[in-house]
């Protein structure tokens, strides 16, 4: 191995001295941990610029502060400047007014070109991540959004790296090894069929103009339905995923593969693209446990904490494919530094930052942890009064669970909505709360149904070899810093000791 090709802490850290860096995405998840992780270890970054929807200057400013720096993530770096925090983020981090679905992101032609002349680094972590969700939002989001950050960096005459967030389900859910490759345009994952992505544009764009007329409930309607068919119809399982296949073609094909012979991108850039599995709390630093948003295997742990979930779909032997977000902003600062002004390359270089070839951990480790935690620490009603924690039944089968669905809840729906009928909504109320049980169920299954017997394992070959080119620091502690080898992670102790108690502080609360 080449000195040069050696990655180490002190090689990151100094990496970002200087730079200027563009991030969507980061009022999400794991954008506030990726701007937190670039100010508390590299204070004399440039400048980190940070696109957030708002109607003006100072909306802008006011998310920035309120949804991101004022946050509990950034006590490290609060603590570390003290007084002087709020001039510090003052000098570092600039809020843009604008939104990635429109053309120049919102941005003025003056503000523009002064990104184009002073960026060295785009990190894309916008996104939006309904599975069901509208197509024509996703799309909007999901591909154009990508469009348009790629025709940014085009201009950028100094641009370093361009680095893409994914997701590893967007290669598909077929069981066995799936590769970290680049998606090629018009490729899909049910054999024979052709995406085009324009094709997909212009349908969207034609629904849209078919049903304008209609309320906006119907308009929902058919834009979820129409995203999930053309999910289905191409292979995929959900919207969300299949939009961000699409938004990596548009990334490969704008960046990567350029008609003239001009570089793709005029800084001669490197590209790349992270695809994290199912992203769980901190597990190290700056806060462990912290997290936002409920995670895919969070309405397990909430349903159990509430007890209002006595059944769930699933393989407890199954392996869930989780990874600590700041292990996934470690791999990412790791690569976009690996790829900086790198030249050459048709494809982008693919990283699938997971656990379950390395480190696999099943559903039922999750579950020991969390009946293990709640009968230690039992939860307390309203009342005081202490809430007994109850076994859970998983069903295998999407049958067996279909057929205790419809004699558990539907078929004491039918008959209470009769008896109702015939003696004047006497038991509405046990009605609408078996009614609300129901939906409750019905709704975490929607949500966690794709990942509930899934049988793919992610390869990260790419990310193991990045892992292999990082090096002992001079300052052993400094090791630890960029650490992304799912390995070293204890699974049972980290669900236990940090992510369901960091579910109960931040989610539940």
């Amino acid at each position: 191995m080449m000195a040069s090709d050696r990655l180490d802490a002190e090689r990151i850290i100094e990496y970002f001295k200087g730079k200027s860096i563009l991030i969507t995405g980061a009022t999400g998840f794991l954008g506030k941990i990726l701007v937190e992780k670039i100010l508390r270890v590299q204070p004399d970054v440039k400048k980190i610029y940070l696109l957030v929807r708002a109607i003006d200057q100072a909306s802008a400013n006011q998310r920035v502060q309120s949804e991101v720096t004022e946050t509990e993530l950034f006590s490290v770096v609060k603590e570390k400047h003290g007084k002087g925090f709020s001039r510090f983020i003052e000098e570092k981090v600039v809020a843009l007014a604008g939104d990635i679905i429109y053309d120049d992101l919102g941005l003025d032609p003056p503000l523009l070109q002064h990104l184009a002349d002073n960026l060295d680094v785009i990190v894309n972590g916008a996104a939006t991540t309904n599975f069901y969700g509208r197509y024509d939002v996703s799309l909007d989001v999901n591909v154009l959004g990508v469009k348009h950050l790629c025709q940014l960096a085009k201009k950028c005459r100094g641009l370093k790296v361009f680095l893409h967030v994914s997701t590893a389900y967007a290669g598909g859910e077929q069981e066995g090894l799936i590769q970290e490759r680049a998606f090629e345009e018009g490729w899909a994952l049910r054999e024979g069929m052709h995406l085009d992505v324009d094709a997909e544009l212009r349908l969207v764009a034609d629904v849209r103009r078919e049903v304008e007329d209609d309320d906006d409930k119907a308009r929902r309607k058919a834009m979820k339905e129409l995203g999930l068919a053309r999910a289905r119809h191409f292979g995929w399982s959900n919207t969300y995923v299949f939009t961000k296949a699409m938004g990596e073609m548009v990334l490969s094909r704008m960046l990567l593969q350029s008609s003239s012979p001009a570089p793709a991108i005029t800084g001669a850039g490197g590209v790349v693209v992270v695809r994290p599995s199912i992203i769980t709390s901190i597990q190290r630093d700056p806060v462990p446990g912290w997290m936002q948003g409920t995670r895919t295997i969070d309405t397990l742990i909430i349903g159990y904490a509430k007890q209002n979930l006595s059944c769930f779909l699933g393989d407890l032997d199954l392996v869930m494919d989780v990874i600590p977000g700041d292990m996934v902003v470690n791999a990412m600062m790791a690569a976009a530094v690996a790829h900086s002004g790198e030249v050459g390359r048709e494809k982008p270089a693919v990283y699938h930052v997971s656990s379950s070839l390395r480190n696999p951990a099943a559903y039922s480790v999750l579950y020991e942890a969390g009946r293990r935690h709640f009968t230690e620490k039992p939860r307390v009603g309203k009342r005081g009064e202490v809430i007994p924690t109850k076994e859970m039944h998983f069903f295998k089968t999407i049958a067996s669970f279909q057929v205790y669905m419809l004699v558990k809840y539907r078929l004491p729906l039918e008959i209470l909505h009769l008896v109702n009928l015939l003696l004047c909504g006497l038991f509405s109320r046990l009605h609408s709360n078996l009614a609300r049980q129901y939906r409750y169920v019905m709704h975490l299954v929607d949500v966690y149904g794709p990942f509930a017997f899934f049988k793919g394992c992610f390869d990260d070959i790419n990310l193991e070899r990045l892992r292999q080119r990082m090096g002992k620091s001079r300052n052993p502690q400094d090791d630890e810093m960029f650490n992304f080898d799912p390995k070293t992670i204890d699974w049972e102790d980290y669900f236990y000791r940090i992510h369901i108690p960091g579910v109960l502080k931040y989610i539940l609360k």
